[in-house]
């Protein structure tokens, strides 16, 4: 929030992608407080695989993305986020969203369970029980759906999909916050049919998959973690406001 404030200069990796200190910096506190409290676990974090430091992983590694939105974190929209996922057997088991300008924080905080607090945006709370948890879970989905995507990656396939179903409104936003809406019962489909990471997804796809939804492929098939063949980037995805993947419109 320091950096959000005063403005940060803004660095372009090699996929072109926009990387800034508020990025690095927030990715070094949580790599130090992950080596505290679970040491054996691997951590796959975004800046650490752009540097080339991949450590090798097993069924349980973790994910960071330690500024999820970089694009809204540089045009002070709001809508970034701080993201951990714990993956198990290649599927996310735990996670953490934090949007910290907005003052949202979404957990699960044990298997199964989501849970939102609402914060002082820019706030420092320090343990999960210094926070309100209140528990949030999907909605039925209705004959018309709403929608979240993506503000900054719109994609012609995404639109497409889209067409499918009755599409009643939409939503764009920024960031891991589209999983969030969706699990909040706020939404019902997020679709994503252009390139993301997996530490992009996972703390998100945790949180969702908690509250009662799930996330697959296009075609219904499983989203697996641990893809270290094609650099942890993952394939197309949706994110339901159900257990098992909305039927499209005959």
């Amino acid at each position: 929030m320091r950096h959000y404030e005063a403005g940060v200069a803004v660095e372009t990796k090699a996929d072109e992608s926009p990387v800034t200190a508020a990025d690095r910096e927030a990715e070094a506190i949580l790599l130090t407080a992950l080596a505290e409290i679970a040491p054996d676990i691997p951590v796959i974090a975004e800046e650490a695989v752009s540097d080339g430091r991949v450590p090798a992983i097993g069924r349980t590694f973790f994910l960071v993305d330690p500024l999820d939105g970089t694009r809204e974190f540089i045009n002070k929209r709001g809508e970034f986020t701080v993201n951990v996922a714990l993956i198990e057997d290649g599927q996310p088991v735990l996670g953490i969203v934090y949007a910290p300008a907005v003052g949202e924080l979404y957990a699960t905080l044990e298997p199964g369970v989501a849970s939102f607090a609402s914060l002082t945006p820019g706030s420092s709370e320090r343990r999960a029980s210094d926070c309100a948890f209140q528990p949030i879970q999907v909605r039925v989905p209705g004959p018309s759906l709403t929608a979240v995507a993506s503000r900054s990656h719109k994609s012609p396939e995404t639109e497409a999909f889209l067409e499918r179903y009755t599409i009643a409104e939409r939503r764009d936003s920024g960031s891991s916050l589209k999983f969030c809406t969706v699990a909040r019962g706020e939404a019902d489909i997020y679709p994503r049919l252009a390139p993301t990471m997996e530490w992009d997804i996972a703390a998100g796809h945790a949180v969702l998959v908690a509250a009662g939804g799930a996330v697959t492929t296009p075609d219904g098939g499983p989203l697996r973690y641990g893809k270290t063949d094609s650099g942890f980037r993952n394939g197309y995805f949706v994110a339901w406001g159900a257990a098992q993947p909305i039927p499209a419109r005959s």
